[in-house]
């Protein structure tokens, strides 16, 4: 049986989508592309240029709309890591800071006057990343 097409950041159905898929198609959950490598089954990622079809003109940003006469869409082109995109960043972030420190707690063991000293650049950095994680900094 063969799977229905599926976006390829979000995994809607892409049933009412007309076929063949237009350059300008968009998924109607998540308003990504649809005509773009990410979502074609020529897309191999770890090879170079990330594409199998050798007379194909890979673009650089695979997630964006194309005009690859080679677009073929593809089955089960959803892949959960790429819907996540900033939870797995953020999860990166985490385990960096949390692999410099022998407590689990990020940039290294608290020190019992930490609110009496004043702020360092490292402070200060780890607050900012943070911030731009949580989707707080008002930048």
């Amino acid at each position: 049986m063969v799977k229905p097409l599926e976006c390829w950041n979000c995994g809607a159905p892409l049933d009412d989508i007309p076929r063949p898929i237009s350059r300008h198609a968009t998924c109607g959950a998540c308003f990504e592309e649809l005509h773009c490598c990410r979502a074609c089954r020529h897309f191999r990622p770890g090879i170079t240029g990330e594409c199998d079809e050798d007379r194909a003109d890979p673009p650089v940003k695979k997630e964006v709309a194309n005009f690859c006469d080679w677009y073929a869409p593809k089955s089960g082109a959803y892949q959960h890591s790429t819907g996540d995109r900033h939870d797995d960043a953020k999860d990166k972030l985490h385990a960096l800071f949390d692999a410099e420190s022998d407590d689990g707690q990020g940039a290294g063991p608290i020190e019992p006057d930490v609110q009496e000293r004043e702020p360092t650049k490292e402070d200060e950095t780890r607050a900012k990343l943070d911030s731009l994680f949580d989707g707080t900094d008002k930048d």
